[in-house]
């Protein structure tokens, strides 16, 4: 008897590089992929049932991300878990970017922007009410919350950066080997910044912003000191 598959499997006539990249997104995501696992092109091909084009094509665009890695003679494999110096480094890159967006869409006093950021906070808060939300869904809502800062600043080439960086911050949501302990300190950070943006005060959401990511690194530089070492 075949062993269950881990993927959902492309629907008939979707056999596309963007659905390969979903289908694994997924899997990272929900933890049926781990960190540092091997992702064997044979193996994805036969396990999802399509050609291995899609899956070259999925797994180029995760490498990209930096969620997913390739070495040289071993194939691609799930990114690792952060060093303890990359941790702080990722941090640092994170304090010296996202105040300046969030300066730049506070600034700016978008009531949609608030709209959307008040539905992603609410979402962390119902994680934090412990109501039905899986810890996937909180990661997801507060991606959520900081990319819709990112692209509310408007500046093309800060939001490269931000994705380029972003790509590294879903890694250390999904591969730090943390649960979220700090919901509530996050909510709580959020609306703070969310309150500054509806304000139009650039000023007071730069500040919120580079207090809430400072914190961010605090909980998580104390938290990685907690767990086993490999």
């Amino acid at each position: 008897m075949a062993a269950a598959s881990r993927f959902d499997r492309a629907p008939a006539r979707q056999v596309l590089a963007d659905h390969v990249y979903e289908t694994l997104m997924t899997s990272l995501v929900d933890g049926r992929l781990a960190a540092g696992e091997s992702l064997n092109i044979d193996a994805l091909s036969r396990e999802l049932s399509i050609s291995q084009t899609p899956i070259r094509e999925a797994l180029a665009r995760l490498e990209s991300t930096g969620l997913v890695v390739r070495e040289a003679l071993r194939g691609y494999r799930v990114a690792p878990l952060f060093s303890p110096d990359e941790l702080a480094e990722l941090m640092e890159a994170r304090i010296a970017l996202e105040p300046q967006l969030a300066r730049m869409a506070g600034a700016a006093g978008d009531a949609d922007l608030v709209r959307g950021l008040r539905d992603s906070n609410g979402a962390l808060s119902r994680y934090r009410e412990r109501k039905g939300e899986s810890l996937a869904s909180y990661w997801q809502a507060d991606e959520r919350f900081h990319r819709l800062i990112a692209e509310g600043a408007g500046n093309r080439f800060l939001l490269a950066s931000y994705t380029a960086l972003g790509g590294h911050v879903q890694r250390f949501r999904l591969f730090g080997g943390l649960d979220v302990s700090d919901a509530d300190a996050a909510v709580s950070e959020h609306e703070r910044i969310i309150d500054a943006i509806a304000a139009a005060d650039g000023d007071a959401s730069f500040t919120a912003m580079h207090d809430h990511v400072c914190s961010v690194k605090q909980r998580a530089i104390a938290e990685a000191s907690t767990l086993p070492t490999a």
